[in-house]
């Protein structure tokens, strides 16, 4: 026995038939079975097409042993007094 005896089965359709109705079920059958198309359909397309690499942009990069250089100004920040 257990829950593949097919009498669980017989009962749990009936359950489930009562709280959806026949119409929702229908339309969920439906949509599930599109899904399923459209999956196979991409992952047919996906095979069909070669595996292109990406083309990106090559910047040269400075050698890591190279000296840097910072441009900046330095300013003097008056902080106000406190009184405590």
């Amino acid at each position: 026995m257990g829950i593949f005896d097919w009498k669980h089965w017989i009962v749990i359709l009936i359950v489930v038939v009562l709280v959806f109705g026949t119409k929702k079920l229908k339309n969920l059958g439906s949509d599930l079975g599109e899904t399923i198309k459209g999956f196979r359909k991409a992952m047919n397309e996906d095979e069909a097409k070669p595996a292109e690499p990406p083309i990106t942009p090559v910047t040269p990069q400075p050698p890591l042993n190279s000296p840097h250089t910072i441009d900046a100004q330095a300013q003097k920040v008056e902080e106000p007094l406190r009184k405590d």
